[in-house]
């Protein structure tokens, strides 16, 4: 192999290498509900056909206050409580995290999505990963509240079959901000290859002259 060939299959790999979770910060403002003791969903489930692995964790939880204890639905849930961090697997059918939640005048977290869905995804998977995010003015965790979904549902987000994230909202309060992940640092990598390339053909021109 080349001098030429070997710089260009490091900085490849470079590239490769950086590819990243994807994170995204939820905000949502409650100060018209300020007050209320409420409660809050948070599901991460898999399709029904072959879904390859994913997880999302949830973090840096600021805002109101958390009543009693959290409830879970599946083994695929650790950590917590919140706002300790937790993060949901998408094994199984149905994994949830419920809990009481007393609001004051705003909420904010973040979603970290990982895994070989969203890292290295396979090309043979045919199900996506749906993470939905729910609010309720009852503890119970039956009245919708700050959305116009009948289920309570605030935002979801998909992981698709490509590893790309899509999110959707249904609540006019609810803002959706994605942080720089896999898709930057794996242009930040291919940047790092294109200047290294010009510099070795201005070396190697030089030499030539």
């Amino acid at each position: 192999m080349s001098k030429s060939q070997l710089f260009v299959s490091l900085f490849l790999c470079l590239a490769i290498a950086a590819h990243a979770d994807t994170l995204i910060t939820i905000s949502e403002n409650t100060s018209s509900i300020n007050g209320t003791v409420g409660s809050l969903d948070f599901q991460f489930n898999p399709g029904a056909l072959v879904t390859q692995e994913a997880t999302v964790t949830i973090s840096n939880f600021t805002g109101g206050s958390f009543v009693g204890s959290a409830s879970t639905t599946s083994p695929s849930v650790t950590g917590g409580p919140l706002p300790t961090a937790v993060t949901i697997a998408n094994s199984g059918g149905f994994n949830d995290y419920f809990q009481g939640f007393q609001f004051g005048n705003a909420l904010s977290f973040t979603l970290d999505f990982g895994g070989g869905a969203v890292n290295a995804p396979d090309g043979m998977s045919t199900s996506t990963s749906i993470f939905a995010f729910s609010t309720f003015s009852d503890a119970a965790g039956i009245t919708p509240v700050l959305t116009s979904d009948p289920n309570g549902i605030a935002m979801t987000a998909t992981v698709n079959l490509d590893g790309s994230v899509t999110e959707s909202v249904f609540s006019s309060q609810v803002q959706v901000s994605p942080e720089p992940g896999s898709f930057s640092l794996s242009g930040g990598a291919l940047a790092l290859l294109g200047i290294g390339l010009a510099m070795y053909q201005r070396k190697a021109s030089g030499l030539s002259a």
